[in-house]
């Protein structure tokens, strides 16, 4: 879960980002029973909600052209780059036809896919991600390349860890796209860094417990 300090990176190898580092590097033991976890977590699930996925695949495929998932490159741990699984909510090649993030009333979204955002679901093939190694349930959310190119050397202490399906900076930007218009710009200059605070925050708190009550959070943000 954690490589040596030699190993990283580096871009990675930087004064900003050991303090991050030694803290985790002190807490291995908590590193691999998060990993645990996250396996047992996302095994289990996979099961219990197979059907359900595939009721929102068939939802998806009649609702619009275009595949049933969306797999877009993110980058991970480490600056690992990964495509991500997460079921379409816009239209076939959405993102060539505007920004990489999502504003509000977007024209682009379809009318299934504006469901699946308001309560998340289009994000649990990430599931798929998780068992694989490139996603764990609790972590910084994985950004596209385009965006990691704007980190400060701070920032890259996320990428010490896989990135995330959610987190303290993923429930409060829950309405991200609400504060978003049409503005690139706005995101990296404003959005990106207030999400990074939490983010590096939770990396300077990390423990298992903490991260069990955020996966709690996450879901009554939801339902709320």
């Amino acid at each position: 879960m954690l490589r040596k300090w030699e190993d990283l990176p580096k871009k990675m190898q930087t004064e900003a980002v050991r303090p991050y580092y030694e803290y985790l590097n002190k807490r291995r033991g908590s590193l691999f029973l998060k990993r645990t976890f996250d396996i047992v977590v996302s095994t289990v699930l996979l099961i219990l909600i197979s059907p359900i996925l595939l009721i929102l695949a068939v939802m998806i495929a009649t609702d619009s052209k275009g595949g049933i998932f969306y797999r877009q490159e993110r980058e991970t741990q480490y600056g690992r780059v990964f495509r991500i699984f997460k079921f379409r909510t816009m239209v076939a090649d959405a993102d060539k036809i505007g920004t990489q993030v999502t504003v509000q009333n977007d024209s682009r979204i379809t009318k299934i896919g504006e469901k699946l955002r308001k309560y998340r679901l289009d994000e649990l093939p990430q599931l798929l991600n998780i068992l694989m190694g490139d996603m764990t349930l609790v972590g910084t959310r994985p950004e596209s390349i385009h965006y990691v190119e704007h980190y400060t050397p701070e920032m890259y202490a996320t990428l010490l860890l896989p990135a995330g399906v959610t987190s303290e900076a993923s429930i409060l930007y829950r309405d991200e796209a609400k504060l978003l218009r049409n503005v690139d710009k706005v995101y990296v200059e404003k959005i990106l860094p207030e999400k990074m605070k939490y983010n590096l925050e939770d990396i300077r708190r990390f423990s298992c417990v903490k991260e069990i009550g955020t996966i709690f959070r996450t879901v009554l943000a939801v339902v709320r």
